[in-house]
């Protein structure tokens, strides 16, 4: 088949999706023939520069090609790594047409529009003859297991809290909220503080606190998070940037305290649990996420909001509401994926009120020899397959951790079985190993890593 004039070769193709066309394919086939150098550096307000060379063909014949290729790279690289400035060396032609693709006129405005607003500048791209140095920050934190910790997971389904005793949990639980559909600052508070204080009631004291939280977080701080996305904006300063660190300043005065999104630490809990460096995290529940720790043992700065970033090149892929883009990994990789799949498999949801609900409806299906659940799981598991080598190349990660309540039960050791038969028939040297660890860890994992996280 071919797209934008670039021949590609797809031998394992979705069972649910036949459209899929994994975007590393139409990548590794468009550098084939790309020679001309283009580079590009993405800026933080944190002055974290990340720096990106590549190839374009710079021609009449593969313009759309070109420009395809640049925006989904440029797009993948902002939600990998955040960033508010890019600076662009190469041709001029793509560089304007760039520049209007990020413009309020052009299909990415949303995403120049909320990095602008998340690093707080005004979101730009500016022609250079020579990019700015690369800078980049790396964090050492978790890990810390000494002394009693109250750990605590939000996620947008549910949250998970833990009570740790030198490094081993003493009581662990998971309780359903709906934070994405509730406007209502007081019932955030609520559930965050009541969180909190159940792990603690289980503690002969507490010596830190640890959360691990879906969004972006800087600074102990919520950026952004879907999870109180219905949380009127003049109430968003004053009710959520400081909900965690409020909630924990309940349990007594000058507790260690530390917040981090919830794919960094399924990286870090992988990382604890195996035993393993360069290892990505990938948290599949209500939303999607990665979180990366590196050879050393540090974690990314990134943000790695792969929720947001490209799999897909399908023209036909499906669309993401809040961005209003199509092909990004939240339909792909999280129950929203399991839900758009389900009428394909002649399954209805539409009893079920809740995206969490109509997870778990299949997941019993599942259970009890449902074919068309098994051919979504199947079909998740295809995605991953040729999505693992697209993140490989991305992060250099040379584990996968899954976690999350979308890898729960059967339904996760489908994927990695589909993920690895692709891997070997299609990308033989790419040297990931997909992991799964136990029922346990896999659920309630990330809320005992997160009591990892502070120093005390």
């Amino acid at each position: 088949m071919k797209l934008y004039n670039i021949k590609l070769d797809i031998k394992n193709k979705s069972e649910l999706d036949p459209d899929f066309i994994p975007l590393f394919k139409f990548n590794e086939a468009f550098l084939k023939t790309a020679k001309k150098p283009f580079s590009f550096a993405i800026e933080r307000n944190d002055k974290q520069i990340y720096v990106k060379s590549t190839y374009v063909h710079g021609d009449e014949e593969n313009a759309e090609a070109d420009l395809y290729y640049l925006d989904r790279l440029v797009k993948f690289e902002l939600w990998q790594k955040g960033g508010f400035r890019i600076y662009v060396k190469g041709d001029d032609l793509l560089i304007q047409k760039l520049k209007h693709t990020y413009s309020p006129e052009g299909s990415r405005a949303f995403d120049a529009e909320f990095m602008g607003k998340i690093y707080q500048n005004e979101f730009e791209i500016i022609k250079c003859d020579e990019l700015p140095e690369p800078y980049e920050i790396k964090r050492s934190i978790g890990g810390h297991f000494e002394g009693c910790r109250v750990g605590v997971d939000f996620g947008g389904s549910d949250y998970k809290v833990a009570a740790v005793i030198d490094g081993e949990a003493v009581y662990s639980n998971e309780t359903v909220w709906n934070p994405k559909v509730t406007s209502d600052p007081e019932y955030h508070i609520k559930n965050v503080t009541a969180a909190m204080k159940e792990a603690a009631e289980h503690l002969p004291r507490v010596d830190a606190v640890g959360v691990s939280s879906a969004g972006l977080i800087g600074n102990n701080r919520v950026l952004f998070a879907q999870l109180y996305g219905m949380i009127p904006q003049e109430f968003f300063n004053t009710h959520v940037r400081d909900i965690y660190a409020n909630a924990a300043g309940t349990l007594g005065e000058n507790i260690p305290f530390e917040v981090a999104n919830d794919g960094d630490v399924a990286a870090l809990a992988g990382a604890i649990s195996l035993g393993k460096k360069n290892i990505l995290g990938l948290a599949l529940g209500t939303s999607f996420i990665g979180g990366f720790v590196d050879s050393s043992g540090n974690l990314s700065n990134w943000i790695s909001e792969l929720a947001f970033a490209p799999v897909d090149a399908s023209p036909k892929a499906a669309m993401d509401v809040w961005t209003r883009d199509i092909g990004v990994g939240v339909q792909y990789f999280c129950q929203e994926a399991v839900i758009k799949l389900a009428p394909t498999a002649g399954i209805s949801l539409d009893e079920y009120d809740t995206p969490a609900k109509k997870l778990k409806a299949v997941q019993n299906l599942l259970d009890d020899g449902h074919e068309g659940a098994a051919a979504i799981f199947r079909s998740l598991g295809c995605y991953l397959g040729h999505t693992t080598p697209f993140y490989y190349d991305k992060y250099g990660a040379t584990s996968f951790l899954l976690l999350g309540r979308t890898v729960s039960g059967k339904g996760g050791e489908i994927m990695v079985e589909i993920a690895n038969k692709i891997l070997r028939e299609e990308y033989p040297d790419v040297p990931v190993e997909i992991l799964l660890p136990d029922e346990k860890t896999r659920r309630l994992g990330q809320s005992v890593a997160a009591a990892s996280l502070p120093e005390a």
